[in-house]
């Protein structure tokens, strides 16, 4: 039987959701993983550092990993909503 990949920054049954205003310089207050409601690109900051684009992510995709921050710039992706 495969073990669960427990984070202890990210819970395996994240509390809540709230919608995502693009920032520059603005990070989330807790490490989210993000739903893409329209397709496009989406940058972010990850939990580790790395600013990263995703290109062409199909609406109605979670991208699974842990972020701090959408960038405003380099996002073109909308209708976004981060679970924490």
């Amino acid at each position: 039987m495969a073990k669960t990949n427990y984070s202890p920054t990210f819970p395996m049954f994240p509390g809540d959701a709230a919608t995502v205003t693009p920032s520059d310089t603005v990070n989330f207050a807790e490490a989210s993983v993000i739903f893409v409601g329209t397709t496009g690109s989406l940058r972010v900051l990850t939990a580790q550092g790395s600013d990263v684009t995703f290109n062409a992510v199909p609406g109605g995709t979670v991208v699974p990993l842990q972020v701090i921050r959408v960038y405003a710039s380099g996002t073109s992706a909308t209708n976004m909503v981060r679970i924490f």
